[in-house]
């Protein structure tokens, strides 16, 4: 394919040297004319790992060179790669002056180019957030090019997930390719230029590409933090943390897995909540900061107000519940945060009904029944026996549980209204009904 990348930073020189290295044609564009001049020298504007060797090979060979002519790189591509930098505000919030600049110019000129060599695609590479594309970047270039996005000309987010260091093996041997495509031709535009690669390929919907980069990065330095703050817990205690976190790092069925990272309801029951408390207070009794940790507990009391706030925002008033212990097919009641929204909203003089199968109060016992009669001494008149019980008496029903019999009862339609905390099986079906809420989906 003919390929023109705009930005030749990290990302973009990157990128351009790569493609060139599986078969395409590509020119690289950018404002700096140092940058350009590097390149067509058969130089590297960046310094990183084998990147040197691949643009002299490759513009020694005519498949790469560079140019500060946008409408030049546009009229000789098919495809345009857009790589240039979003840094930070001041504010924290995210700079896109130079994607709308960009973006203005490719507009610009495929105006000029017209419908010659075919339909072209723009595929932005920037790490932007959701929405960026469709509401700012895809109006901008309707308005200069005079069409369609998705008709007159393709758009599509390709994320990149390059680690500078590691940038060249990474492009050759990605994690994943994630194609966020305004349109199905748009999609295959992307996937061709890709056609080699290893890797799965997720072809998504735009918003989506956008925030899975964010995911990503979020995550990695969420999984820095909660290691070196566990590092600075087990020194001070005298633990050898690397010895700890091997062991961590051993278990794939529930710490280096999919488990818990799914969006749902808060956490609770006898473990997670007591052992957060216990170490966050070891930490600060050995006067190490842990602000990670230390925030988990109000983290996950937020996500519970979450669901507080849904209820409220209704303006019903009688509330009907599925689900009351802290974990599916338990009758343990302790932390649970079922237990804890029920406290919430009876508190708020809402007209409550629960309803959970494993839940009877004439057979809780010892701390379990202590809790609960702490905790919720009014359970009694709460409790309903049946699915059925509960649907008839509310307006609004917050389902807590995955049990079959709530599931098969549980009606569609916009009454009662369904606040589904749990991402339900049908959710995906559910979401476009009127009278369905998802907690955080």
């Amino acid at each position: 394919m003919r390929v023109s990348v705009f930005g030749l930073g990290y990302v973009g020189c990157v990128s351009a040297a790569c493609l060139a290295g599986m078969g395409h044609e590509v020119v690289g564009v950018d404002v700096n004319q140092v940058k350009v001049d590097l390149v067509n020298d058969g130089k590297a504007p960046v310094v990183e790992e084998r990147i040197g060797a691949l643009i002299a090979e490759f513009v020694g060979s005519g498949a790469l060179r560079a140019t500060g002519d946008v409408r030049e790189a546009i009229m000789e591509s098919e495809i345009s790669l857009v790589c240039v930098g979003t840094p930070s505000e001041p504010n924290g919030s995210l700079c896109t002056t130079y994607l709308e600049r960009v973006t203005e110019e490719i507009g610009a000129a495929l105006a000029d180019r017209g419908g010659r060599g075919g339909r072209h695609t723009v595929v932005f590479r920037s790490t932007m957030l959701p929405g960026t594309c469709t509401n700012l970047l895809v109006p901008i270039l309707e308005k200069y090019v005079g069409g369609t996005a998705g008709v007159d000309f393709g758009v599509a987010v390709n994320p990149e997930f390059l680690r500078e260091g590691t940038s060249v093996r990474d492009f050759f041997d990605p994690p994943k390719t994630v194609i966020g495509e305004l349109d199905p031709a748009s999609g295959d535009a992307v996937l061709a230029l890709y056609d080699s690669l290893p890797g799965e390929v997720f072809r998504v919907p735009v918003p989506t590409a956008e925030a899975i980069k964010y995911a990503d990065n979020a995550f990695h330095g969420l999984k820095i933090g909660f290691a070196n703050e566990l590092g600075a817990v087990c020194q001070a205690l005298g633990v050898d943390s690397h010895q700890v976190m091997d062991v961590f790092l051993a278990d794939r069925k529930l710490n280096i897995s999919p488990a818990y990272l799914r969006p749902g309801f808060a956490f609770g029951g006898s473990c997670l909540p007591k052992d957060l408390r216990s170490l966050v207070h070891a930490a600060q009794r050995a006067d190490v900061s842990v602000p990670i940790l230390s925030h988990v507990l109000p983290s996950n009391s937020a996500h519970l107000e979450r669901a507080v706030e849904l209820v409220e925002r209704t303006g019903k008033r009688r509330v009907g519940m599925f689900g009351l212990s802290f974990k599916p097919g338990t009758d343990d009641l302790r932390e649970s945060p079922l237990v804890e929204l029920a406290e919430r909203l009876f508190g708020k003089g809402y007209d409550l009904r629960i309803h959970d199968a494993n839940v009877s109060l004439s057979r809780l016992l010892g701390a379990n029944r202590e809790y609960v009669e702490t905790r919720l001494p009014h359970l009694a008149q709460l409790l309903a026996d049946s699915v059925d019980e509960v649907l008839d008496h509310a307006e609004v029903c917050l389902v807590g549980t995955r049990d079959p019999a709530v599931l098969s009862a549980l009606p569609h339609g916009a009454e009662p209204l369904l606040i589904d905390l749990i991402h339900l099986p049908d959710a995906d079906t559910r979401r476009t009904e009127p009278g369905y809420m998802g907690l955080a989906w």
